[in-house]
């Protein structure tokens, strides 16, 4: 199955960061990263602390991993590259989320598929339309969203 991950850091060295999560994701089992956004940097989301600049993408990979021990795996990448969550929407080394996944939708508060976001945030439909350029992809269709959505604040990086 395929799956598009959405990642975020904004504490440390975050081309460091985003460079120890891809080579994370690509030793999980079973599991191969097929294409990676370009990367972009965004002012904090959503945030109650003054917080440091995001850098963003997302991934694509194809999987055999059911999609709540991807999840799992993502959180586990969180926790070892140093995350720890104080606060809500709080600064971060490491973000992992779960946006799409193949086939499979959940409403569950442990995992919500598509992720339900999506749509409201532009740091994510960015990328998102580098992976997906007609703006569909694993059943999902976001080109509304993607036309209605402030891409103001969404910086190519480098």
């Amino acid at each position: 199955m395929q799956a598009v991950l959405g990642i975020g850091t904004n504490l440390g060295n975050r081309e460091e960061n985003l460079a120890e999560a891809f080579t994370r994701l690509e030793a999980l089992p079973d599991t191969d990263l097929l294409g990676i956004s370009n990367i972009y940097e965004t002012a904090p989301f959503d945030v109650v602390s003054e917080q440091e600049d995001y850098l963003n993408c997302c991934v694509l990979l194809s999987t055999a991993l059911p999609p709540e021990a991807l999840l799992d795996k993502c959180l586990a990448i969180e926790t070892d590259l140093g995350r720890v969550r104080r606060e809500y929407h709080g600064a971060r080394t490491m973000d992992i989320d779960l946006l799409l996944y193949e086939g499979f939708s959940s409403a569950a508060p442990q995992l919500t598929v598509p992720h339900p976001h999506i749509r409201e945030r532009a740091f994510v439909m960015v990328p998102l339309s580098d992976l997906f350029p007609l703006h569909t992809g694993l059943g999902f269709d976001f080109a509304e969203a993607y036309k209605a959505v402030d891409k103001s604040g969404v910086r190519l990086y480098k």
